[in-house]
């Protein structure tokens, strides 16, 4: 059996035609094929598979697959990934095309250096997916009524930490924090992933605005853990940061895997807030989720400088960021054997 192993900002994945499939994706065989000593290794597994009908005009289905076997509904990284092996394997005629997601339609156009930029729809800021009502002790405030959660607080092992929940297709909980570098993301990502205001788990991502309005961040990824990169992630970071005032559109977003461009429509300016390097590794004295000297807004309300627009329409973000192929092989028996699949005789 044959697959390609593709990466973005050291974002890697295996991608999978269905109809080459021995067999059905089971949650042993994705975890086996992920492992990186004892399958092939990868942060997930992009399956191709024939279009439903649902979306008008798709050439593809792209699925995902976590290493734990769940399936997120969206993958800005592996969009990108999955438009240029279309691409390269004929499956694709011209430069911008559609794609359907279980986050719905996604349009990739492919840029002339190799890289591609995304239509991500539009990022809204409350979601079915959250809990209005959370479990006693771990108060999330700015939810209730259905209202946007911006500029909210959720307590999370007994620390406050400001937070804006952002769905691109995919949930995310974007926090500002002094210093990404140093920030316990192992220790804290998994507390909020599956803290109850998230019943379906949450992407968290920990911020910082640096002084020329780029943003700095890491990401603990639903189902995966901390990775190199997260195009939905990014999205929803620049997204946020417009929303809130404190970035403008085009924003440029480093993570530790390379950088991403988010283009946010109906942007605000820049306001007050963006600081330096040294400023973001300054010490955590104002909390582990605060920003040392900065007054706390209050709970629930976006800053004065949201979006125009950014109600429950949303604002439509374009990623653009570079994908490339690692290699295409295929299976070995031996590996075929313990996928249980059918294989040839190694001997």
């Amino acid at each position: 059996m044959k697959l390609a192993k593709w990466q973005g900002l050291g974002n890697d994945y295996l991608i999978v035609e269905e109809a080459a499939l021995p067999a059905p994706l089971t949650r042993e065989t994705i975890g086996l094929l992920c492992d990186r000593h004892l399958g092939v290794g990868s942060d997930g597994i992009l399956l191709k598979t024939e279009p439903t009908g649902a979306v008008p005009g798709a050439v593809a289905r792209m699925r995902v697959f976590n290493p734990d076997g769940g399936e997120p509904e969206m993958c800005g990284n592996g969009i990108r990934m999955f438009a240029r092996y279309l691409a390269g394997v004929g499956a694709v005629v011209g430069r911008e095309f559609t794609v359907e997601t279980l986050a719905g339609p996604v349009t990739p156009r492919l840029l002339n250096d190799g890289a591609v930029r995304v239509d991500m729809g539009r990022a809204r800021f409350r979601s079915d997916s959250v809990a209005p009502e959370v479990a006693p002790g771990a108060p999330a405030t700015g939810a209730a009524g259905g209202a946007d959660v911006v500029d909210a607080v959720l307590q999370a092992g007994g620390v406050d930490y400001r937070f804006t929940f952002v769905d691109v297709g995919n949930p995310h909980c974007v926090i500002f924090v002094d210093d990404p570098a140093t920030f316990d993301v192992a220790g804290v990502g998994p507390v909020i992933e599956r803290h109850p205001f998230f019943p379906n788990r949450v992407n968290v991502e920990f911020i910082c605005v640096e002084v020329d309005g780029s943003i700095r961040m890491r990401v603990w990824e639903r189902g995966v853990g901390e990775t190199q990169a997260c195009g939905t992630g990014a999205s929803a970071v620049g997204a946020a940061c417009v929303r809130l005032g404190r970035a403008t559109s085009p924003v440029p977003v480093h993570l530790l895997g390379g950088d991403l461009t988010i283009e946010v429509e109906d942007g605000a300016e820049i306001g007050a807030g963006a600081r330096t390097g040294a400023a973001c590794a300054a010490a955590e004295a104002g909390g582990a989720g605060s920003e040392a000297g900065r007054p706390a807004p209050q709970a629930g309300r976006a800053s004065e400088a949201n979006g125009a627009g950014a109600g429950s329409e949303g604002l439509r973000v374009f990623m653009t960021g570079a994908a490339e192929e690692v290699f295409t092989a295929e299976l070995s028996p031996e590996l075929l054997h313990r996928l249980g699949w059918p294989a040839p005789s190694p001997y």
